[in-house]
């Protein structure tokens, strides 16, 4: 019988905790999981006792509270194998083991700004990647699923078979089941030209600017976003930039330094630098051009996808999340088309190919109140509604409030086939605890 934790045991507290501190969880029970085994036993117990149940591997993408039913974590499910340029990877692997897997095949996966994700949590949301403009999203390269629905059945979904669960999984997250593996395309990559400029609190509307001007010319190869961060005015922080609302323009390059250093020139010209970390580096080493804290913490996000960055837009983001603003709140402008526009073979669900950019909002818990936060989001939102095409779930982070973000994110097309495959594999939507999509209540 697999281990069962609840609250009170010993290892319950540490077992529950992950990444994203500012969620409240407390599940009857913990089911560690070490293979798809426990798993199915878990999913198993959930269903003989009529509980809903949730999962979470590194605990980044927690997005929504819950008292009771059964949490299955995955850490420990951490097997990798690579063959052929695909790799096969367990619930529990992080980017990081995988980048590291693949260098040594001369290949790399396309993960994204911060290597301690977990790779199935961001794959499920589409996974948006510091290669993404060249090779499209994550979920573009998965070739097949393995998850555990909530019959208890251990599934094998591919674009061949079970292909309404491989569409729906790929966007859809954990509204279908518990993937216990994922198999995906690695790509040729081992090194870029990467980096980040950041700028000071003076600079920010003018390097706002001259980024979303530079962006319009920018080939496929380059990948790119600007974070406006405010910086804390304590020792930790480097003294350029203690104290300073900093904007960072982060660079991920497939191609060689000269013609990386060339492109990346009237940025180097729109203000004073006061940071510049480019150069060629491995791979291996692209969690560097980011640098983003690796401690766990509460934070609360959320995002909108947009048709340009005008002027009205750019002003409206200093207004609300720039130096002046109530709550401190970090913004990332993230520049997409090229091969994020592109529709792959087998494309999965609720990614706004569309877009030209997305802005988010990031907030600290600590800093303020959950609803402090929301309400400062709401506005920052609020005011880029014109120019809004929609909303990623992979960028919504933290207690997001309504509970209706499933409607936000897909189409009414793409929503009403995702609640017929829902009623397919979970009629009694045990996988309720977390951005649910409801099953079909016509199904049959």
């Amino acid at each position: 019988m697999t281990t069962m934790l609840r609250s009170g045991d010993p290892d319950y507290d540490t077992e529950l905790a992950g990444f994203q501190t500012a969620v409240p969880r407390r599940p009857d029970v913990i089911v560690p999981a070490a293979s798809a085994a426990d798993v199915v036993e878990a999913v198993r117990h959930a269903a003989e006792h009529d509980l809903p149940i949730a999962v979470h591997s590194t605990g980044h993408g927690v997005g929504v509270p819950f008292e009771g039913g059964v949490l299955v974590t995955t850490h420990r499910m951490t097997g990798i194998r690579i063959e052929d340029g695909v790799a096969r990877v367990d619930a529990g692997v992080r980017w990081s083991a995988v980048i590291e897997a693949a260098a040594e095949h001369g290949l790399a996966p396309l993960s994204g700004s911060f290597p301690g994700v977990g790779v199935v949590g961001y794959t499920l949301g589409g996974g948006f990647s510091l290669l993404g403009r060249k090779y499209g999203l994550a979920a573009d390269q998965v070739t097949a699923i393995e998850v555990v629905t909530a019959d208890g059945e251990l599934r094998r979904a591919t674009p061949d078979t079970e292909s309404d669960l491989f569409w729906a999984l790929r966007g859809g997250r954990d509204n279908f089941g518990i993937v216990t593996a994922l198999e995906f395309r690695l790509v040729p990559v081992t090194r870029l030209y990467g980096g980040s400029l950041q700028f000071g609190t003076g600079s920010l509307s003018a390097v706002l600017h001259a980024w979303r001007d530079w962006a319009a010319e920018m080939p496929r190869e380059m990948t790119s976003s600007l974070a406006m961060v405010p910086m804390p005015d304590l020792p930790m922080v480097p003294e350029p930039l203690r104290g300073q609302h900093v904007a960072q323009i982060r660079i991920a390059y497939l191609g060689d330094a000269a013609e990386g250093e060339r492109l990346v020139a009237p940025l180097r010209a729109a203000a004073p630098v006061l940071g510049d970390t480019l150069a060629e580096l491995p791979f291996t080493e692209s969690g560097k051009i980011a640098n983003e804290p690796p401690f766990p913490h509460g934070y609360r996000a959320d995002n909108a996808t947009v048709s340009e960055l005008n002027d009205m837009m750019l002003d409206a983001i200093l207004d609300h999340a720039g130096p002046g603003a109530p709550v401190p709140t970090v913004v990332l402008l993230d520049l997409l088309g090229g091969a994020l526009s592109d529709l792959p073979e087998h494309p999965g669900v609720g990614w706004d190919r569309e877009a030209r950019f997305t802005v988010r909002a990031l907030s600290v818990v600590d800093d303020a109140g959950m609803a402090e936060i929301k309400a400062a989001h709401a506005k920052l939102f609020d005011a880029l509604k014109p120019w809004s095409t929609g909303k990623l779930l992979t960028f919504v982070y933290g207690d997001s409030g309504a509970g209706d973000e499933a409607a936000k994110v897909y189409s009414a097309a793409d929503l009403r086939r995702l609640a017929q495959v829902k009623a397919a594999v979970d009629p009694a939507n045990r996988f309720r605890l977390t951005h649910n999509v409801e099953p079909a209540r016509d199904a049959g």
